[in-house]
């Protein structure tokens, strides 16, 4: 399959947030590219499903609360259309362009949600995700770990009940689950590309953590 944007091209720098619902993922992903454009980073940020008109138009079917009765083979594969027009449209060039794309959730999510937890498995889900980003991967994968319990309750206090979308109203085992899913990928990563950060600490001292491993890893000194 002809690619557009071969890996090989790119100079810029892919970070990925992971994690259950209500995490904080959208605030550190505001607050680290403030702190990387500070360090003159050229940064896009961008949310997954989401992100260009054809995306945020398949976001509103695969998380509306309304849709509560959406088969499992449809979630999958609306996240993946999803994905695939995002990293056409925008990921792929943005990186070929040498910019940092911080990401809130990626390929990751479809592996967790739909290979682990919905039962589909991890090599069919990577395999629709290679197809999808056209085998890219993330450099840097900040896993923001809460305890669900938790996680759930920031949603709906900042939310209400009636904000809350498709997933957000699975059982609390559903999304306990998924932390465990989360964590056995972090076992068994072999690339150095996971970082577990405790989320259930304060929205300042998580941002500091963050940015502490940034710097470790020489992408702003």
């Amino acid at each position: 399959m002809k690619t557009d944007y071969p890996p090989s091209n790119y100079t810029g720098q892919l970070i990925s947030f992971e994690g259950g619902e209500g995490s904080g993922k959208s605030t550190q992903i505001q607050r680290l590219q403030a702190s990387l454009e500070a360090c003159g980073k050229q940064v896009i940020a961008l949310r997954e499903p989401g992100g260009t008109t054809i995306s945020e138009q398949i976001r509103e079917v695969v998380l509306s609360n309304k849709n509560i009765g959406m088969a499992y083979t449809t979630e999958v594969l609306l996240f993946q259309a999803a994905r695939a027009q995002l990293y056409r449209e925008i990921v792929l060039p943005s990186l070929e362009a040498g910019k940092v794309v911080l990401m809130d959730r990626t390929r990751d999510s479809s592996v967790v949600y739909q290979g682990i937890v919905r039962g589909f498995g991890e090599e069919l889900i990577e395999q629709l995700n290679d197809i999808s980003t056209k085998n890219t991967r993330p450099n840097i994968t900040f896993l923001l770990d809460v305890d669900p319990e938790i996680g759930l309750s920031r949603r709906e206090q900042a939310d209400g009940k009636q904000g809350l979308n498709r997933l957000d109203m699975e059982s609390l085992n559903f999304h306990q689950q998924v932390r465990e899913a989360y964590l056995k990928l972090v076992k068994n990563d072999d690339r150095d590309r996971w970082v577990v950060m405790d989320a259930n600490q304060t929205i300042d001292d998580l941002e500091e953590d963050i940015w502490a491993e940034i710097q470790a890893r020489g992408i702003c000194a």
